[in-house]
């Protein structure tokens, strides 16, 4: 009788473990059980939260989440939001870890500085490169004055005034992507191995479908990569394996430039300002260093010095994707809103006009001049017009995950134990009502003067929520390229043209990490702007 029994007993345990392993700890034991759940499944498990994320509507639904429990609320048994500042300063200035999420981001199977998990090699690789990143650099960068020249009076401005004879309008979306795209490469490459999507439209469409269509399919391999890896063992696919030939020839495409390149840099000195290869030439006069000083004592010994020409194209893969992306929509909202402001677009034309030299374009006029980029950064209007869209369109609004520290950390008064996710977003950053009176409201006058009705000490408030490139030492190192390059290109063409919505359908933002509009396009007409009128 006793024998019958114990298989009985070890069921009844095993069911009680269960119990208590996922239901009774999780929910009133585990030092997460004090903060608010997201859903009532929260604690229990994470079907929820990937059931949002497979669906696209994470930022939307965390933000409410927020704005009914509070600054943290837990989205699964081991995994939180946050939003607020203080929050914020602990895990993003306190150098909490990434993890696993960041490998998506890996190139030709190696990590480059973005995706690194930990912050030691992260730090020893953003030392290579940081200074050329730096705002004094980018602004006193010869090498960057003429191959911004280049592209703004040889490309874009010609491209523009020859749309102005019809009513029909262009894909700014396309073009604004094309324009960072030549902006970033030039800077990474030197502008002889650069991209010239402006002028190469079906070199530009081919590669921008290959990165936008790819994009799609992030979900699996990003929240789930192990479940994916096993399937993809047994022949079944979560992810088409067509994404696996577009990234391939995304890497191929970069790998050639980065190829061309180091040959170009070790055979022959640079002559022509616009070849400087200014982020390359830093990389790899970075890696050649670390190998000699430190060798197999590097922090990078078994990632970047193992592997050193595919680690420093997959550094620049990194760069030239999200430079451009990023800057692209960034753009693309800015002109939406501008274009449904004729007032506001004559202010700052007017802005620009006190600029010497100014960006005024004359088709066949052969010199051209660029105003000083302290001047450009100095213009209170652009800047203002600028930090409104990245804060209401923030090209990456989605949640920046990073991992607890062993053995437990403090978070907003919260105890919480090692190896949690927690991460925080820029969509509910910048939607805090008590920072940005009517958040939803696209108002430039947040960042300008008191003559505008907010006082110093709101705008300061405001700029503690500004979260555009994240924070901390593992905030986005191009944001002084990013700014420079944006406002470069403002310029030049609301100096020189008016612009008018022809077709923005779709221009609702998608939801996710980097958000551009759904639609995929913005149609705009540009329309001359006569020299000396406002």
């Amino acid at each position: 009788m006793l024998t019958l029994q114990i298989p009985s007993i070890a069921i009844s345990f095993a069911l009680l473990f269960a119990v208590y392993k996922f239901i009774l700890h999780p929910a009133l034991l585990s030092p997460l059980a004090n903060i608010p759940n997201a859903h009532w499944s929260s604690p229990f498990s994470e079907l929820w939260i990937l059931w949002v994320r497979y669906k696209k509507r994470e930022n939307r639904t965390v933000h409410a989440a927020h704005q009914a429990l509070g600054p943290v609320v837990r989205l699964g048994p081991k995994e939180l939001s946050i939003n607020d500042v203080e929050g914020l300063r602990t895990v993003y200035s306190g150098g909490f870890e990434k993890g696993e999420w960041y490998s998506i981001f890996d190139n030709y199977g190696v990590p480059c500085m973005f995706s690194s998990w930990y912050s030691r090699p992260h730090s020893a690789r953003k030392r290579m490169i940081s200074n050329i990143y730096s705002k004094s650099v980018v602004q006193s960068s010869l090498a960057l004055q003429v191959q911004s020249h280049k592209i703004l009076y040889r490309r874009l401005l010609p491209i523009i005034s020859t749309s102005t004879s019809g009513p029909e309008g262009i894909d700014v979306l396309s073009v604004f992507h094309a324009v960072t795209m030549d902006f970033v490469t030039a800077y990474l490459f030197g502008f002889q191995f650069s991209s010239n999507f402006l002028q190469n439209e079906e070199e530009r469409k081919h590669w921008l479908d290959l990165y936008h269509s790819r994009k799609t399919h992030t979900f699996f391999s990003q929240e789930l990569p192990r479940f994916t890896k096993f399937f993809k063992g047994l022949g079944v696919y979560f992810v088409p394996r067509w994404v696996d030939a577009a990234n391939a020839e995304l890497e191929h495409w970069t790998k050639e430039k980065t190829d061309r390149t180091t040959a170009f840099l070790t055979k022959r000195d640079v002559e022509n300002p616009a070849d400087e290869a200014t982020v390359f030439k830093a990389l790899m006069s970075g890696v050649d260093k670390e190998s000699r000083t430190k060798g197999l004592d590097s922090v990078l010994a078994q990632e970047t010095l193992k592997f050193p020409v595919l680690s420093m194209a997959s550094e620049m893969i990194d760069h030239l994707a999200a430079g451009h992306e990023t800057s692209g929509i960034t753009l693309t909202y800015l002109a939406w809103h501008l274009s449904q402001d004729l007032e506001l677009q004559n202010r700052l034309r007017a802005e620009l006009l006190t600029l010497s030299p100014t960006f005024n374009f004359e088709p066949g006029q052969e010199k051209h001049e660029l105003p000083s980029s302290k001047d450009l950064d100095a213009l209170p209007l652009l800047h203002a017009i600028l930090m409104e869209t990245l804060r209401l369109d923030a090209a990456i609004p989605g949640n920046q995950p990073r991992m607890t520290p062993f053995p437990s950390c403090k978070i907003s008064g919260y105890e919480i134990p090692s190896g949690v996710r927690v991460g925080a977003q820029a969509y509910s950053l910048h939607r805090n009502e008590g920072a940005f009176p009517e958040p939803l409201k696209w108002d430039v006058g947040r960042w300008l003067d008191e003559s505008n009705g907010y006082s110093k000490a709101q705008r300061r408030e405001r700029e503690r929520w500004f979260w555009a490139f994240s924070s901390g030492g593992r905030m986005c190192v191009g944001s002084n390229f990013a700014m420079h390059q944006i406002k470069l290109v403002v310029a030049a063409l609301y100096t020189n043209f008016r612009t008018y919505i022809v077709d923005d359908e779709g221009i609702e933002q998608e939801d996710g990490y980097t958000c551009g509009p759904r639609g995929n396009k913005l149609i705009l007409r540009f329309e001359k702007a006569e020299v000396g009128s406002e």
